[in-house]
């Protein structure tokens, strides 16, 4: 009898393990995709489109202050160090690249800086339904972080 005991609690325990686990994957794969759509950085100085290709996520430029001329054309790409580049459209390009969902954020990314044409390290987070994209060069306590709210 105390063993039949023991096989019920030690299978109750496998499935609640079971379900517990199974709701965990099913979760993350809702929120890998969160960051999936349209935001504007908390300045509303920009905009950016976030999108899944393949098994990462990449985003592009859709408006912004520095890369828009006063009469709507997309500024070039002048400041990047390979001169093939400087006729490229600042507007509708790919700035941010390789992130890939981990655990509870996107990671080994990389983000491209128009004002100096290089790429940097980025990882990407979700904080009080704001996007913070942080910048690093090296270590990630050498950079900078931005938010983004969701505007689609």
């Amino acid at each position: 009898m105390k063993s039949m005991n023991v096989t019920i609690v030690k299978s109750a325990l496998i499935l609640i393990i079971g379900v517990i686990c199974t709701t965990s994957l099913q979760a993350q794969d809702v929120n890998k995709n969160a960051i999936v759509g349209v935001w504007e950085s908390e300045d509303k100085d920009a905009k950016m489109e976030i999108f899944k290709d393949g098994n990462e996520y990449k985003a592009k430029l859709l408006w912004g202050k520095d890369i828009v001329n006063a009469d709507g054309t997309s500024k070039k790409d002048v400041n990047n160090p390979d001169e093939k580049f400087h006729n490229r459209d600042l507007l509708g390009m790919t700035y941010m690249k390789c992130l890939k969902f981990d655990d509870d954020q996107w990671e080994k990314g990389q983000v491209y800086n128009n004002a100096n044409g290089k790429w940097y390290k980025c990882y990407v987070w979700l904080e009080n339904k704001q996007i913070h994209l942080r910048g690093y060069l090296g270590m990630k306590m050498l950079g900078q972080t931005t938010k983004w709210n969701q505007i689609k």
